[in-house]
């Protein structure tokens, strides 16, 4: 197995890179989607959620409101730390479980937001990151996620450096240009991936 971890800031497009990836014949787990499945209703990752920040961060159909949740954790650093304790020992033991069903040949990429910042760098055989300008991140998040400025540079403020990123990587996929040259830099990776 080869086990890849990719991140990158928020906006660099990680999510193009995994798509790219899977089709090429990757298992992704996608650390983002566990952090939604782990606080589920009915979970004890959302019961913790709801005993640390109150029942306002939940919506009226007992789902967590993100936005409200996001709102309280991006103002405020120890809260967010305090949800990160929750989330995150919960996330890892999923994609665990996931990992050890892909079975022994596959190339498993792990994609890692705060792989970075929950120096998790070593764990990988392959660190992976998806690089693009701090400028750039923000028109993304503007034009995508309909963001103000304040609130896409609280976002970015909130994640590790571009320099610390870029500093742990083994592989720089630049991401600035059209998605074919995306594409063809993707290739080039996992050429090396299926080489390995």
């Amino acid at each position: 197995m080869t086990r890849v971890g990719l991140t990158g800031g928020i906006g660099a497009g990680k999510s193009a890179v995994t798509a790219l990836l899977r089709q090429r014949g990757a298992v992704v787990i996608d650390s983002d989607a566990l952090a939604r499945e782990v606080v589920e209703p009915g979970t004890s990752g959302l019961d913790a959620v709801v005993e640390r920040f109150g029942e306002s961060i939940l919506g009226a159909d007992g789902r967590l409101d993100r936005p409200a949740l996001g709102a309280v954790v991006f103002a405020d650093e120890q809260a967010r730390r305090d949800l990160e304790a929750i989330i995150h020992p919960r996330v890892r033991a999923r994609a665990a479980q996931l990992e050890a069903e892909a079975g022994p040949d596959a190339i498993v990429v792990h994609d890692v937001p705060l792989l970075v910042e929950t120096d998790q760098a070593g764990l990988y055989d392959l660190l992976v990151v998806v690089d693009v300008p701090v400028e750039t991140q923000i028109e993304r998040l503007a034009a995508r996620r309909g963001m103000s400025t304040d609130e896409a540079e609280s976002r970015i403020a909130a994640q590790a450096t571009r320099e610390q990123r870029l500093a742990a990587a083994d592989v720089v996929l630049d991401n600035t240009g059209s998605l074919d040259d995306l594409a063809k830099a993707v290739d080039a990776l996992w050429e090396r991936l299926a080489s390995r």
